[in-house]
């Protein structure tokens, strides 16, 4: 068997050139009609989801799809591309609601943030610096920063991947979501770098992990200037992360991988503390350098950063949400910004819903046509059309 592949433009056309008559008896005329598949909207729903694609996964702009699509001789302009794009988020956004809730839902959350601008915002911003300035303030009262949160939830077998653009930080969207959760389930654990922003209001609702990777790049960092305080950091926190690849390697249950850290790893780290200890106790390292700061790090987030020796499933690091972020930072880069707060919200919805696809190994684009052609059925049970239910359906005979 061969194969050869072919490549074309993102969207495609078909020009119809419809045949008339007219009758030379009584003068009307009769138009022929389209075949089945020309179907009866110019843009298909492969095509909106092609787009929707292109703009939320790859990071696309549109302006730079209509450059490419008019070299093709297919010109589509990027306002008509943006309107196609909402129609899908249209049909898919009861989906993202019904996503959320089941996140909220779930045992595990890997939660971060990164910068994003709306011109809106950035609007209000000259607009609140102004009224500052007259009031003899040098900076507004009001928070002007703009970011992107990741979500990514472990719900029992499956994963959930959500985002949103606002003003709000990573703490607040994750205290939102666990708004939505039901009572007397057990607290779920949420691993974030300790930064103050993705601290909840409510803290005693989750039980907290933080980052051992952002604490160990903390001394990689530092490893030409600090060589031999630096490594014995590192070699300990490489053999705690070679045991936490056993681990999954053998497909041990959060139990079992619990008892198998607190055999192998919990002296690596007893023993790591103690000599952190001793660094400040015989004042062997100043507190005020990148040492010191990188040490005190270490000590002062001891307990959330070593979750993995008390709690069952408790993640090493924070990865998931970081390469989650990556898809928005993709979009920052090619796109730098979004117009408004519902073009920003659009965005959310649908690189959710692509993410999740993407994350589970679903076809995404096949993902948003179904939801397209189906959308009555969306909009009356959008839990029958998670990525996770719909692969699920549609496999079934």
């Amino acid at each position: 068997m061969e194969i050869r592949i072919d490549g074309q433009a993102l969207l495609s056309a078909i020009r119809y050139e419809v045949a008339k008559l007219r009758c030379s008896a009584c003068g009307q005329i009769f138009t022929a009609g389209l075949p089945e598949d020309a179907g009866a909207t110019k843009y298909s729903p492969q095509a909106r989801a092609v787009l929707a694609v292109g703009r939320s996964l790859l990071g696309l702009p549109l302006y730079r799809i209509a450059a490419y699509q008019a070299m093709l001789g297919v010109p589509v302009p990027d306002a008509a591309q943006w309107d196609q794009i909402e129609a899908v988020g249209d049909c898919a956004y009861k989906v993202f609601a019904q996503m959320e809730h089941e996140a909220a839902q779930g045992e595990l959350i890997f939660h971060d943030d990164t910068a994003v601008r709306i011109l809106s915002l950035m609007q209000e911003n000259l607009a609140l610096v102004a009224a500052a300035q007259a009031h003899g303030l040098s900076t507004p009262t009001a928070r002007t920063g703009m970011h992107t949160t990741a979500l990514v939830v472990k719900v029992g077998e499956h994963t959930a991947i959500l985002y949103y653009s606002s003003r709000r930080h990573a703490g607040e969207n994750l205290q939102g979501l666990l708004d939505q959760r039901a009572a007397g389930l057990d607290k779920p654990l949420a691993m974030s770098d300790a930064l103050a922003s993705n601290a909840m209001a409510n803290e005693a609702a989750i039980i907290r992990c933080h980052c051992l990777a952002h604490g160990r790049r903390k001394f990689s960092d530092l490893a030409e200037v600090f060589p031999h305080e630096c490594q014995v950091v590192l070699e300990v926190l490489s053999q705690v992360f070679d045991h936490d690849e056993q681990a999954r390697k053998e497909q041990l249950s959060p139990e079992e991988r619990l008892v198998y850290h607190q055999a192998r790893s919990q002296p690596l780290m007893d023993g790591l503390k103690c000599w952190l200890d001793t660094q400040f106790d015989e004042h062997l390292v100043e507190p005020t350098s990148a040492l010191g700061k990188a040490m005190g790090y270490m000590q002062r987030h001891w307990g959330t950063l070593t979750r993995f020796l008390s709690a069952p499933g408790a993640p090493l690091d924070n990865n998931l949400a970081e390469r989650a972020l990556k898809l928005f930072i993709r979009q920052r880069k090619n796109s730098l910004f979004y117009k408004s707060t519902h073009s920003a919200d659009m965005a959310s919805v649908l690189t959710s819903l692509i993410a999740t696809c993407v994350y589970a190994g679903i076809n995404a684009v096949a993902y948003l046509v179904a939801l397209q052609e189906h959308r009555g059925e969306v909009g009356a049970n959008p839990a029958a059309w998670l990525p996770w239910t719909y692969a699920r359906s549609r496999a079934a005979p």
